[in-house]
């Protein structure tokens, strides 16, 4: 039954196609048409069962890998290890699980924003009915605070005012009329339409509902949440791809060095133990632990500067996130009406202060303005004129009433006016209200003596023609043609800045005189014209400036007109190489692969769609970005889950929208999302400063015994040794490196690139380095000890300095490119503290008589530990030696 048109089509064709008429549809015709459209609600595709999202997340290659580990574990006797290794399997599956259940629930909080009851005319009768049970050809009746039921062509309307933000991110509440419109108006400015799920703010009206369900534009979103396929985060594709290579690759060499000890005349039982638990320690059972681990404090750290974090590998994802498309009002700016301009006597004043708090000056050539009695009278009057009220609540100050002639009230604030008291003064004893075709506004109050005065306010142009004076210098004289065109030009000169201007005139009426529109609209005395905007947050330069040194590029995408966004996207610095600005209808003509060329270059957007918030994001993604998209709005809810991170308000943002979105902003603030940014850096930091410590550290144990077996040596670690040095002294300071704080220089590196590998380069070669040193030292010790102090002292001292080798490389792993004198060694409390714990620990096994004897160990002397100590510490000072002496290689690791 939706036509494109029903915008661009007469009223009496409207009716016509619809097979309506004024009294509305008969009772019998209306439940016909519910069997053929269906109710009016939206429609959900069958989804997961909760079983089946859990069960899928034991599809992952090291999930599996750990689940066979387990089973081995369980058949060897090693209870201990299958147990910690299943519950880590358990964990990361749960997470997964709720992860996913939680995403569906975007389109259950879309559902919830419909009415739940409707008013219409059935039969010429006003009825009350439940809002799904509207049909196409229905006259619904809408007031203040009633939402929208359906998509409706509007047939009358009184001073109808509708809040569209959810949809179209329009700022403030819109204007509705009934005249036909042309067919390619947006769908932001379709004046003569009212949409499902926006809310009435102002006035009453009629209209004839055109759509229903998923015909309606909150239906055609609904479809594009379900048909948005959502890819797996950076982090995601990376730890599948590390966890499938690192298990294929430990169980070969795993292989190979098991069939070199049969060869060499050791048992086959023994063999096959001992590579059991070799293959065990070379795989990475702690990784999924650590990443949650990373993550969580991650988002803990988000969540106390105000970003609250829904899913955890999102978190991870802003850490490359390369461009930034960021929704404008309240994000950008401060969603608070400001008068920042104000035309009197000729002149330009500027009034200070940002917001709906009442402090500020007010600024002419460069000196405070004071006692000046026309300023005085035009704040007087403007704030007469008003049925704003301004708040002070427990945290801010907050406007009641539409936020236009709140920013009136807040100028009078500032120079010391209060409207309560002046309101008391000065009592309202009649009004002319606003409407769309007057554009003004009269109210008339008493004075002194029974004296009256009328004060007026509206579109400049138009007031102007109702005046025919003007107060200059404290004094009231004609107004001449001159005058005219001075205060028309200060006007477009504003008004070209994205400014709303308002003009500002009064007249004093004799004590008997009527209250009609034209008795008291007319011989005004002009006072003056006052401009707002809705300014940019004073943080929001400082984090453009922080993305521009992170190499993240910022645009900006708003439902907002394309003067606004220039203005706004100029003040904040953003159209210094001269971009350019592209509205919705502009983005239509262009092609797909024109769109692609230029889109890294477009500073803003004006004027959006949902389906453009789509296309931009899609070919930002296929330009290689790492998107993070912005939103508030129910608009905005299928870009969100369609970005690589999708960024919802708290404060502004409709459910619909947070539950689309991988992150929430508790406080609307750009600003906000920059430091998110650093968090997401750190993280996947820390992620990687954790496999290259468990790597190197694993690849060193089976060299040492891959060296060991070519020498014709015993095994220098036992079964039991292996998995003690991999679940207990590698795990404590492998935690304590995923908390790692982050490097001062984060934010002056550029975006990592999605597609890199963890195994950078530098990450290979401290492997190798860290590994061949723990072999070189650790083997030939071995062999000099077995001789004279037997078996089990010579593997005790191969197992203590494989665990001090370990300890002294986790302070090489906190920093791929600085010295550890230059992070501060004391800079991660948590991972000395697990350097000494698991210190202790060790020489928990080696002096405890019956923990000796189950890990086949003996107590050492000061000596013995000296030569640890001193052999150990090597993979610490070469590392050390190899960040100042190789500074090109050093630059090289990210």
């Amino acid at each position: 039954m939706k036509e494109a048109g029903w915008h661009a089509t007469d009223l009496k064709e409207v009716m016509k196609r619809l097979s309506s008429c004024e009294d509305g549809l008969s009772e019998e015709e209306a439940q016909k048409r519910l069997v053929e459209f269906g109710p009016n609600e939206l429609r959900k595709e069958k989804g997961k069962s909760p079983w089946s999202i859990f069960f899928e997340q034991f599809k992952d290659f090291l999930i599996l890998l750990l689940l066979a580990a387990t089973l081995v574990s369980l058949l060897i006797g090693e209870i201990f290890d299958a147990a910690a290794i299943m519950a880590i399997v358990v964990m990361s599956a749960f997470l997964g699980f709720l992860q996913e259940y939680r995403a569906e629930r975007a389109l259950e909080a879309l559902k919830e924003m419909a009415a739940p009851l409707a008013t219409v005319l059935r039969g010429g009768r006003e009825r009350r009915i439940p809002a799904r049970e509207l049909v196409p050809g229905d006259i619904v009746l809408v007031h203040p605070g009633d939402r929208v039921p359906a998509d409706a062509r509007l047939i009358e309307e009184f001073n109808l005012k509708v809040d569209e933000a959810a949809l179209t991110g329009e700022s403030v509440p819109v204007n509705k009329e009934v005249a036909v419109l042309p067919s390619e108006t947006a769908l932001a400015d379709r004046k003569n339409t009212l949409y499902a799920g926006t809310t009435i703010t102002y006035g009453r009206g009629q209209a004839a509902v055109v759509a229903t369900g998923m015909e309606t534009e909150f239906g055609r979103i609904a479809q594009m949440i379900q048909m948005v396929v959502e890819e797996a985060t950076p982090l995601e594709k990376r730890m599948a791809e590390i966890g499938k290579w690192l298990g294929i690759g430990s169980l070969a060499v795993v292989a190979v060095v098991s069939l070199l000890g049969i060869l060499r005349g050791h048992a086959l039982l023994e063999m096959f133990l001992w590579g059991v638990s070799l293959a065990v320690a070379a795989v990475p059972e702690a990784l999924p632990a650590v990443v949650t681990g990373a993550l969580a404090i991650g988002v803990q750290r988000m969540a106390r500067r105000n970003a609250i974090v829904r899913r955890l590998p999102a978190v991870e994802t802003l850490g490359c996130t390369s461009f930034i498309c960021s929704d404008k009002t309240g994000t950008l700016t401060k969603n608070e009406m400001t008068v920042r301009h104000i035309w009197l006597d000729g002149e330009g004043i500027e009034v200070t202060g940002v917001g709906y708090e009442p402090q500020g000056e007010f600024i002419r050539e460069a000196d405070p303005l004071e006692g000046n009695e026309n300023l005085n009278l035009l704040l007087r009057t403007a704030l007469l004129c008003n049925d704003a009220h301004l708040e002070r609540g427990s945290e801010a100050w907050s406007i009641i009433g539409d936020p236009t002639e709140g920013a009136l009230v807040v100028a009078a604030a500032k120079a010391g006016l209060d409207k309560r008291e002046l309101d008391g003064l000065y009592p309202r004893i009649a009004e002319v209200p606003f409407t769309s075709e007057r554009k003004r506004m009269s109210t008339v109050h008493a004075a002194s003596k029974g004296a009256k005065i009328v004060c007026a306010k509206g579109a400049p142009e138009i007031l102007l023609a109702r005046c025919s004076q003007i107060r200059q210098d404290g004094h009231i004289a004609r107004l001449d043609e001159g005058d005219r065109e001075g205060i028309l030009k200060a006007n477009e000169e504003m008004a070209a800045e994205a400014l709303r201007v308002l003009g500002i005139a009064y007249r004093e009426l004799p004590d008997r005189h009527d209250f009609t529109e034209d008795a008291i609209e007319k011989d005004l005395v002009f006072l003056g014209l006052m401009a707002m905007i809705d300014p940019p947050r004073d943080e929001v330069r400082d984090a453009l400036r922080l993305c521009e040194e992170a190499g993240v590029e910022v645009a900006m995408v708003t439902g907002d007109h394309k003067l606004t966004a220039l203005a706004i996207a100029r003040e904040l610095g953003m159209l210094e190489r001269e971009q350019p600005v592209l509205t919705g209808l502009e983005l239509d003509k262009l092609e797909d692969e024109k769109f692609e060329e230029m889109v890294e270059d477009v500073a803003a957007y004006a004027r959006v769609s949902p389906e453009h918030k789509m296309r931009i994001v899609e070919a930002l993604k296929k330009r290689g970005h790492i998107v993070a998209m912005t939103g508030d709005g129910v608009n905005d809810a299928p870009a969100l889950k369609r970005a690589d991170m999708g960024v919802a308000m708290g404060i502004t943002g409709t459910e619909v929208t947070k539950e689309a979105s991988d992150m929430v902003l508790a406080d609307d603030n750009f600003a906000t999302i920059v430091a998110a940014i650093e968090e997401g850096r750190a993280i996947y930091a820390n992620v990687k400063k954790y496999l290259a410590y468990l790597l190197s550290c694993n690849v060193g144990e089976i060299l040492i015994m891959f060296v060991a077996s070519l020498m014709g040596l015993p095994l220098p670690l036992t079964a039991i040794q292996i998995l003690w040095v991999n679940l207990v002294t590698d795990g404590l300071p492998a935690i304590a490196l995923g908390v790692d704080p982050p490097e001062p220089d984060i934010m002056l590196r550029p975006p990592r690139d999605p597609k890199e590998s963890v195994f950078t380069t530098p990450v290979k070669l401290l492997i190798a380095v860290v590994s061949i040193l723990m072999a070189a030292g650790i083997v030939p010790v071995f062999a000099s000890v077995l001789p004279k102090g037997g078996l089990v002292k010579a593997q005790t001292m191969a197992f203590t300095m494989m665990t001090m080798f370990e300890m002294f490389n986790a302070f090489n792993c906190r920093s791929e490119r600085h010295s550890i004198f230059q992070v501060g060694p004391l800079g991660n409390i948590w991972l000395i503290l697990a350097v000494f714990s698991s210190i202790l620990l060790q020489a928990a096994v080696l002096y405890i008589p019956f923990l000796q004897t189950i890990f086949g160990t003996t107590g050492l002397n000061l000596s013995e530990w000296l030569l640890i100590t001193a052999i150990s510490s090597s993979a610490l000072i070469v590392v050390e030696i190899g960040k100042q002496f190789v500074p090109r290689l050093s630059r090289q690791w990210q």
